[in-house]
């Protein structure tokens, strides 16, 4: 259990401070028998509630309020940034509102706190990055022998993510907002094979965006990570690369924090400058997720998104 997990149950009423309850729930239990028990917990709260009480439990909950955005606007930008990536070789996919519960907590080790989870199975989606990574394995799984060493998978999506933390009323930290996200999947192919076209494909989408949307250009800042043999030599090739062949982005590098094990070797940062206001407006990096799905120490994967509730202010 995690420690947020733990100071919750210390903290609550005394009849719930039994580990015996979470260890039955939690172990002894099945997926199908624990889902069947709590179906009946809610029709039983729910039977029991008002209208007074659904609109008490509206005005109360910050996870249902509509966003400010205008939808409209949203949609467009939507549909621009998604067929800019399909001009840039990406394919768009429609994800699911759901996620199979675990996939922020057990690839991305996110505390399963800070995800909305839900009955069935699942989870509210909190990051399509990872969702894409399920995926694009299945993808993989399916193409079987036929799959080529050197072959790069892109997918990409816009979609509504949900995050439980609370941050007061901390300016850009919303219960729930609007990503564009990119995965790119393959192979090791030796000397970066895989990595350097890869980053640039992302990078190449991101430009594409801010110079065709909103006239402006891009900074990207590279910065070490933990979980690679040669992080800092996997920043120097790539960013060697860009200048190499004339991507014509400014590229600067960040700390190296050989600690930080989300991403693994290299984590970027997309900046730009938009009506005179400095942002950073979306990160991204390799992960071990496909790794990890596949079971295989050759598999590799870049993940990356920007936000878009900040570029409709």
């Amino acid at each position: 259990m995690g420690e947020e997990s733990q100071s919750e149950l210390e903290t609550s009423p005394a009849r719930l401070r039994r580990p015996d309850v979470v260890r039955l729930l939690a172990e002894e239990l099945s997926g199908s028998e624990l889902n069947t028990l709590l179906l009946e917990v809610f029709r039983a709260r729910t039977a029991a509630s008002s209208a007074a009480d659904l609109l008490r439990r509206y005005r109360d909950n910050r996870f249902v309020k509509p966003a400010a955005a205008d939808p409209i606007a949203l949609k467009r930008l939507e549909l621009e940034l998604l067929s800019i990536a399909v001009r840039q070789g990406a394919a768009p996919v429609q994800l699911s509102p759901v996620a199979p519960l675990g996939t922020a907590s057990v690839i991305a080790e996110v505390d399963q706190n800070n995800v909305v989870s839900a009955l069935r199975g699942t989870e509210v989606v909190s990051d399509a990055t990872n969702l894409l990574a399920l995926h694009a394995c299945e993808l993989i799984r399916a193409e079987g022998a036929s799959r080529r060493r050197d072959e790069r998978l892109r997918l990409c999506t816009t979609h509504r993510h949900v995050r439980a933390q609370f941050f007061g009323d901390a300016p850009g930290m919303l219960p729930h907002f609007h990503l564009f996200g990119q995965v790119t999947a393959g192979r090791d192919t030796g000397s970066y094979g895989f990595e350097k076209p890869a980053f640039w494909e992302h990078v190449a989408v991101y430009r594409a965006i801010f110079r065709e949307r909103f006239d402006s250009d891009i900074e990207v800042v590279l910065s070490a990570r933990g979980g690679y043999p040669d992080a800092e030599g996997l920043v120097a090739r790539i960013a060697a690369d860009g200048e190499a062949n004339g991507a014509g982005i400014r590229v600067s590098i960040g700390e190296a924090k050989p600690d930080h094990r989300y991403y693994a070797g290299l984590q970027f940062a997309v900046k730009t400058t938009i009506a005179g206001r400095e942002l950073t407006i979306g990160d991204g990096g390799f992960v071990d997720w496909t790794q990890r799905l596949l079971g295989s120490k050759k598999e590799r994967l870049l993940i990356s998104a920007i936000g878009l509730d900040r570029l409709m202010n």
